[in-house]
């Protein structure tokens, strides 16, 4: 399996979702760097199970237990590995997945990959339960970031239809960003909110589930950072965005609504401010080549709706190579939007920590 991504800094992800534990190995990471453990508590504690009605009902701390690569509170330059305990699994429920996959899941393209030994416990390393550890190796990253005046924060963009308000595309606050990366369940237009819970808990009773849209911006980052082609900021942003489970579009700036603009509309018209260069619109989402230009960087990532349901469903029985009926067991989320906010983060801080570092 491809667990490892980036160059400079290096994260491997390791476990199953109904393993002993989970976690990841950061490598390459700048030595002195100081963490805040409060501060990567309250990253885990946002993407954590089983803290919110609109979540899995299955509950995990989410404690990280640092094994190595800190000393006295501060990175030593060596790997850094952090471990999360499953403590709350209840792998009997997954017993009818061994062989009758999943429509929506990984189950069937696993069982062939792998010959059949993929662990289906959870969705095992497939599973979303894997986010945990990104989302540390994000809130350290994200600490080094902040310490270079580059700060990130997402928001629930849309639930089944229902959209909050979208950041303003050149004037972003770092308070805002503060804001809404410190709490579960972001959204600017707080109004919009238990709009969005209610069509949550309205698929949760009909056994359904709901997707939606997250929007990401990183500020304080310097222009002239990334490559053309393979080496821009939007390819390998999306590169680590699309590893997170049930992913299926990125967009930057304007993205797809660009091809409905003629180029008057779309180019972002240049300005001095005092001595700075800024451009008066963001459709490019501070992005053009595949470089920084200074203005905010913005993006979207949309996410489908959990795969796991617990209506009935029509699969196959790959042993006995018949059509078969799926009812879904197990504790999953009707939404998975409002906790994949602080993943999407994670994996933003990540790729810039690349390319700055």
């Amino acid at each position: 399996m491809s667990s490892t991504w980036g160059e400079k800094v290096n994260i491997s992800i390791f476990g199953e979702s109904h393993g002993k534990a989970i976690g990841v190995v950061l490598d390459g990471l700048p030595a002195g760097e100081a963490l805040d453990l409060d501060a990567i508590a309250l990253q885990m504690s946002r993407r954590a199970p089983g803290r919110d009605l609109a979540s899995t009902p299955r509950k995990e701390s989410d404690v990280p237990q640092i094994v190595s690569g800190v000393f006295n509170g501060r990175t030593t330059g060596a790997p850094l590995c952090a471990m999360i305990e499953n403590t709350n699994t209840k792998s009997g429920d997954y017993a009818n997945l061994q062989f009758v996959p999943r429509p929506g899941h990984s189950d069937y393209p696993a069982f062939l990959r792998y010959n059949g030994f993929n662990d289906v416990r959870g969705g095992g390393h497939f599973s979303g339960r894997l986010t945990a550890p990104l989302v540390f190796a994000g809130a350290v990253c994200r600490q080094i970031l902040q310490r270079r005046g580059v700060f990130i924060g997402a928001h629930v963009s849309a639930i089944a239809g229902i959209s909050d308000a979208p950041f303003h595309p050149v004037d972003i606050p770092e308070s805002l960003l503060l804001d809404l990366s410190s709490t579960y369940f972001s959204v600017i237009n707080q109004e919009v909110q238990q709009i969005m819970r209610d069509k949550i808990e309205a698929a949760r009773i009909a056994q359904n589930s709901v997707g939606g849209v997250i929007e990401c911006a990183a500020i304080g980052v310097p222009a002239g950072i990334g490559n053309p082609m393979f080496g821009g900021i939007e390819q390998i942003l999306s590169s680590i965005l699309f590893a997170i489970p049930a992913v299926k579009g990125v967009e930057f700036g304007a993205g797809f609504g660009a091809a409905g603009m003629t180029g008057s509309e779309d180019n972002d018209a240049y300005f001095y401010d005092d001595d700075v260069v800024k451009t008066k619109t963001n459709h490019a989402g501070g992005i053009l080549g595949g470089i920084s230009t200074g203005m905010p960087i913005l993006f979207r990532a949309a996410f489908k709706p959990t795969p796991s349901i617990s209506l009935e469903q029509d699969s196959v029985d790959l042993i006995a190579k018949t059509d078969a009926k799926l009812s879904v067991h197990g504790r999953h989320d009707p939404c998975i939007v409002p906790r994949a906010v602080p993943v999407v983060e994670a994996a933003a801080a990540i790729a810039l920590i690349n390319m700055m570092n």
